[in-house]
């Protein structure tokens, strides 16, 4: 009859207590060496420079503090989406205006359509950007911008009000000049008012 050998129970504890060190010690250098460069941007051994993992870590800062403005300060639910029901428009305009001549050129938008413009003149100009909402009394506009001596301007214009929205230009120099616009936008009808007169053009 055998009998059993001694647990060595001081040797078992020595080696798992040895085992838990050694996965202590293989997570922390993980952690230095891989989890903080990726996760956090922070390479203190330059270990995630090395393997390309401090761009990932940058980015996911990135990501994270845009998300958390986002859920500050409701910016998606800031976001103004007004859908249409035809595509948009593009326009490109050329008025030739003689000394002391004036022209006034609007696009028809519905409200909440959006507009984007740009426009430039080959010599200053004096120009009004102005409105007339449907339905108002005749000869009111609403101003949007007015300015002496300029050579052009670009920007968007969402409608405030359906109506007719755009540009007054004044040449008040003794030479001709040529004022060039270009527009996009959901318009589907603009006006041209030079003379005392109105053209019309379509856009399909």
């Amino acid at each position: 009859m055998t009998t059993p050998a001694p647990t060595d129970a001081a040797g078992d504890r020595t080696r798992i207590a040895t085992a838990a060190g050694a996965a202590l010690l293989v997570a922390g250098l993980l952690l230095v060496a891989v989890v903080l460069p990726a996760e956090y941007g922070v390479d203190p051994l330059g270990t995630g420079g090395r393997l390309g993992l401090m761009e990932l870590g940058i980015t996911g800062q990135q990501v994270d503090k845009l998300n958390a403005e986002a859920a500050k300060g409701g910016a998606a639910q800031g976001a103004i989406i007004v859908g249409q029901d035809r595509p948009f428009s593009t326009d490109t305009e050329e008025f030739v205006l003689a000394p002391r001549e004036g022209i006034e050129f609007k696009y028809r938008l519905d409200k909440g359509a959006a507009l984007l413009y740009s426009w430039t003149a080959t010599a200053p100009v004096n120009v009004e950007f102005h409105a007339e909402p449907d339905g108002a009394p005749k000869g009111y506009a609403q101003t949007y911008e007015k300015k002496d001596a300029q050579r052009g301007a670009s920007g968007t214009l969402t409608a405030p009000f359906s109506g007719i929205h755009g540009w007054y230009w004044e040449n008040t120099t003794d030479a001709p000049v040529t004022v060039t616009l270009k527009g996009a936008g959901f318009f589907a009808l603009a006006h041209e008012f030079r003379g005392g007169g109105v053209e019309n053009k379509t856009f399909k």
